[in-house]
């Protein structure tokens, strides 16, 4: 049995191995234990990896449950003299094995060799070695360490001449040379790149003073180097030639660089200097800074004079940009954008933008201002995802705010709201010939079924079977008939196994309707049909998929009020005749009926979207390539998401679990818990109340609205704690209740439910407030309560809720945001809201967290508000409902449109409360 090394050392063990090639560059190794039996790969993968620091000893390998995946560039690294373990050797379990091992043993002393480069044939398009392993490995060595092809080939040169192997630094006698870059003086453009110095002995950076900056190394270096003068000289020539600066008379690095060219650096010359061990110092901000993106805002109207806007309207645009509180104007972003700059200065913080963001950006401003968009653009255009995505803010209360954000006059707001989220339409009564009551969800879905129909959009009405989709319908039918006038029929085609069920309920509910059933063999055809309507002018014709599909050439000449389809997923197979026909026949308006949920169901959704909208999701081949292959084949969540935003307008479905739907939850108790300020926290309240209406008087419009949200968030933060506010770091938890009444109390309220044995929700939109009730709640007594925030992966999300539910721990604390939708709590009894959110309905969301289908309990909600600040008056306004209408108190709009007096009384502290 062949072994790899022939060591002959004391203590030596021998691993007994195989290695197969997976493909060229890559290797399967198995080992195996005396008997020949496979051993994990966990169980000796760090022996293997024992002294190999740049794959975290073994820890980044792929491993599966038998074998070890190896790349030949790490092969060749771990087994070399200058990585392996000292007391291992190897032996060859097969021949391919064997094989490997006489190629090894010529290899691996000159893997690590200043003369390995020596071997190489280099021409214009790369490298090339006889020996293939050291193709392969060298190819991956050079990828691994971030370096192009391109880069590569320009190292070439000082690897043939002793740059091999890669370094990782560059010092000499405790003297390490680098590069600086520095970021532009105030005032100024350019960058500032040059050679420094750096003794391990002190934190300072040596450069040449600026009168010795021509000197030679030797004259300019200090006198204690002197003797590494030579070093210095020559490794810095190399830097020049790597990056392939002039060579001029000044012996150190010393040169100013744009925007442009920092870019260059970064993006090509930094991977390839640190590949090969230069140290290259960016300023502190760059090497942390993630893209930053601008927060865009338009205003949209309405060209039109109409007070209630319609689908055909063309917009009018103002385009509005700020970053980190400063207002932008477009003249400003354009010129951005044609400069191409990347990092730009706001104030005196540094930011690096996206520069396909800002072209995507400029690209949608020049294509709506060129194309006259209208409603219907404005609401269906698949917008970029970078112009949607949310932002990552320090500030906990603008974490969730849009970079992207549309404001809207109120009718055009108010005409997007209905189409998207099917609230606040026209209120419409029900017809007196109808012999029924509605539920209130039925009322609201007959509105949405004539709503669509006035707008001229198909509808899916996709309610869970028992909900009441035939007599919503009807409903609508009888409302055609009687209110609007309309002459034409409707043709309702369904199952024929329903078509009994569909006359029953015609007869029960809408008796006076004139219902004529297209089905069997003595039904009407041809011109006795077509003088049967004409004379007899029945109301609905109830007819069958498959007599529909028999009969189209003649329905489809008849000029049709509505067509409805129920059961609609019939047709989802498009291809069919059945469904081919149903899609040919035209009425002035298309419905479909469906508890299916076909979301979920994309050649289905295709072809009932083709029936009620034609076109609007384009061909089922398009549709497929842009839908169903990444949403069935990827599950790509983005497809999905994108989807659903297009198809939801066009779809109402309520489920029998929606909340709204059930009248049979138990009681729940709301009550506010009023905390008083501290000294301290009385205090900064006032002093940052006077020190901000200062400045809010100079300023207007924009800048006003956004330093009043800021500061609403400020005083929220100041309420909660002064050390939020403050941006302190946590004290002991008994010295941190004594500084905030309302921290305080929670903590006790806290305590009392869990000594009787209760289960609690807290939410906060704070992610700092979060962590202090952690703190103290873990201190105090021990209790470890999670903390669900929107960095919460889902995995983490649902484990947390399955345990919560199950009792595994008391306390769950959630971030507003993050929380307050999509989740079943039922086993908590109490709901805290440590502070208050300016919309009721986001804070009553998060409390149907626990008060919901399923609860059986009695729930508690409590508010706490703090005394005299802002907290109270906003809960005041709040309750007053007569005072604010419901489309103001939406939003923190209202706040900020409030007049300079009102403003004042609600920010101002009522000291008379504090005692």
């Amino acid at each position: 049995m062949q072994t790899l090394l022939n060591t002959k050392l004391p203590f030596l063990q021998t691993m007994r191995i195989k290695i197969s090639t997976v493909r060229p560059g890559l290797f399967r190794m198995t080992a195996y234990n005396k008997d020949d039996l496979i051993l994990p790969p966990t169980s000796w993968v760090s022996t293997l990896f024992f002294n190999f620091e740049h794959n975290l000893y073994g820890l980044n390998t792929s491993l599966e449950e038998r074998d070890l995946l190896i790349s030949a560039a790490d092969l060749l690294d771990v087994l070399s003299p200058r990585y392996r373990h000292p007391f291992v050797d190897f032996a060859a379990l097969n021949s391919e094995t064997t094989q490997l091992f006489t190629a090894l043993q010529g290899t691996l002393p000159l893997w690590n060799d200043s003369t390995l480069w020596q071997h190489a044939k280099i021409t214009e398009d790369g490298f090339h070695f006889d020996n293939e392993l050291v193709q392969h490995a060298m190819e991956q060595k050079l990828a691994n360490a971030g370096l192009s092809k391109q880069d590569s080939l320009a190292l070439i040169p000082y690897f043939t001449n002793g740059g091999w192997p890669l370094q990782t630094t560059h010092a000499f006698d405790g003297v390490k040379m680098a590069l600086r870059l520095s970021e532009p003086e105030e005032n100024e453009e350019n960058w500032l790149l040059e050679t420094i110095l750096i003794s391990s002995s002190s934190i300072k950076h040596w450069t040449p003073a600026a009168t010795k900056r021509k000197l030679t190394i030797a004259e300019a270096i200090p006198k204690k180097w002197a003797h590494i003068a030579a070093r210095v000289e020559q490794t810095q020539k190399q830097v020049i030639d790597l990056l392939q600066l002039p060579h001029e008379t000044a012996p150190f690095i010393r040169m100013t660089m744009s925007d442009v060219e920092v870019r260059e650096f970064l993006k090509h010359d930094l991977a390839k200097l640190q590949a090969i061990g230069f140290e290259v110092i960016l300023p502190a901000w760059l090497k942390e800074l993630k893209q930053s993106k601008f927060k865009v805002r338009v205003s949209a109207a309405n060209q039109s004079t109409k007070s209630v806007a319609g689908l055909d309207d063309i917009l009018t645009f103002k385009w509005q940009f700020s970053m980190n509180g400063e207002e932008v104007s477009a003249e400003q972003f354009k010129r951005l954008v044609e400069e191409k700059r990347e990092f730009v200065r706001v104030g005196n913080e540094w930011f690096r933008i996206d520069e396909q963001w800002l072209t995507e950006m400029k690209e949608l401003m020049e294509q709506a201002e060129e194309e006259d968009w209208t409603v219907k653009d404005l609401l269906f255009r698949e917008l970029p995802e970078t112009l949607t995505a949310p932002l990552d803010e320090e500030d906990d209360a603008e974490r969730d705010d849009p970079i992207f954000a549309f404001e809207m006059q109120q009718s055009l707001a108010s005409y997007i709201e209905q189409l998207q989220h099917k609230k606040g339409l026209p209120p419409i009564a029900v017809p007196t010939k109808l012999h029924a009551e509605l539920r209130a969800y039925q009322h609201e879905g007959f509105e949405w079924l004539t709503f669509m129909r006035e707008q001229k959009f198909g509808a899916c009405l996709a309610d869970d079977m028992g909900l009441g989709k035939t007599i919503q319908l009807i409903t609508y039918i009888l409302h055609t008939v009687q209110a609007l006038q309309i002459k034409e029929p409707t043709l309702i085609v369904c199952p024929t196994s329903v078509v009994g069920n569909w006359q029953k309920e015609l007869t029960r509910f809408a008796p006076d309707l004139e219902v004529y059933t297209h089905y069997g063999p003595r039904r009407l055809k041809g011109d006795d049909l077509t003088s049967f309507i004409a004379t007899q002018r029945p109301h609905v014709i109830l007819s069958t998929y498959g007599t529909v599909t028999q009969d189209a050439e003649d329905l489809k000449l008849i000029q049709w009020s509505t067509i409805a389809l129920d059961e609609a997923q019939n047709i989802k197979n498009m291809q069919t005749m059945q469904s081919r026909a149903i899609r040919k026949l035209t009425g002035a308006h298309h419905i479909a009926l469906t508890g299916t949920p076909v979301e979920n169901r994309l050649s289905e959704l295709w072809a009932i979207f083709d029936f009620i909208h034609k076109g609007y999701l384009g061909s089922f081949g398009k549709f497929s390539e842009q839908y169903i292959v990444p949403i069935e084949r990827d599950e790509s969540e983005t497809h999905k998401r994108v989807l659903r935003t297009k198809i939801s307008p066009f779809l109402l479905r309520r489920t029998k679990r929606d909340p709204e739907l059930q009248l049979n939850l138990p009681d729940k108790q709301e009550s506010h818990e009023f905390c008083a300020l501290t000294t301290e926290q009385a205090a900064l309240y006032e002093g940052y109340i006077q020190d901000t209406l200062a400045s809010l008087e100079q300023l207007a419009g924009f800048e006003k609205k956004g330093r009043i949200l800021k500061m609403l968030g400020k005083l929220k933060q100041l309420c909660n704690h002064p050390a939020l506010y403050l941006k302190e770091p946590f004290d002991d938890a008994k010295t941190m209740m004594k500084r905030s009444v309302k921290l305080k109390r929670i903590i006790e309220m806290t305590k009392e439910i869990i000594d009787s044995g209760e289960q609690c929700l807290i939410f906060t939109q704070y992610i700092g407030m979060g962590n202090l009730i952690q703190h103290c709640l873990q201190e105090l007594y021990g209790v470890d309560a999670p903390f669900l925030t929107g960095s919460t992966t889902k995995v983490q999300r649902d484990h947390l809720v399955e345990a919560f539910q199950a009792g595994e721990f008391p306390i769950f604390l959630l971030s507003l945001k993050a929380g307050g939708t999509g989740l079943n709590l039922t086993a908590a009894t109490h709901v805290l809201h440590a502070d208050r959110w300016w919309n009721p309905a986001v804070e009553n969301q998060a409390t149907d967290r626990a008060y919901r289908i399923g609860q059986t309990q009695f729930v508690q909600v409590h508010k706490f508000v703090t005394i005299g600040t802002i907290e109270e008056k906003i809960d005041k306004m709040i309750t007053m409902k007569s005072a604010l209408s419901e489309e103001l108190i939406q939003s923190s709009k209202w706040l900020t449109e409030l007049g300079d007096q009102e403003l004042m009384d609600l920010l101002v502290l009522d000291t008379s409360t504090i005692k």
